[in-house]
């Protein structure tokens, strides 16, 4: 048996955690690290070094592009997938998207029964 890939989710939004973590555990068969703050997902990324990350980009405090940065500080994790979970896709956020070394994008809403697959998909991660 090959070793679960995990899978840090990082949301300041309770309910969106929890269905992410749903959905990646029962239906994608990952593991999930939890963070309700882009301070603890980074101090979560450094310790666990995680296979990905699912980022959200609006939180109060440290958003989703200053955690990204802050991941790209560091050696051990600058090669973690980053997958931005965002409601922003205006096209100026888009271009920033894309200027960033980012996985993907997924927006909010998702579909919580489909969500795994959009990581799955984005990662190549076969099932």
């Amino acid at each position: 048996m090959t070793q679960s890939k995990r899978i840090l989710i990082i949301d300041d939004e309770d309910d969106i955690r929890e269905v992410v973590q749903v959905s990646i555990e029962e239906f994608g068969g990952w593991q999930t690290l939890t963070a309700a703050s882009g301070l603890e997902g980074v101090a979560i990324a450094r310790s666990e070094v995680p296979d990905a990350i699912l980022l959200d980009v609006s939180m109060p405090d440290f958003d989703g592009y200053q955690v990204f940065e802050a991941l790209q500080q560091e050696t051990n994790t600058q090669t973690i997938p980053v997958i931005f979970l965002t409601a922003k896709v205006l096209p100026s956020d888009r271009q920033r998207f894309a200027s960033l070394q980012i996985a993907g994008v997924i927006t909010k809403p998702f579909d919580p029964m489909q969500i795994w697959r959009e990581v799955g998909a984005i990662l190549g991660w076969t099932t």
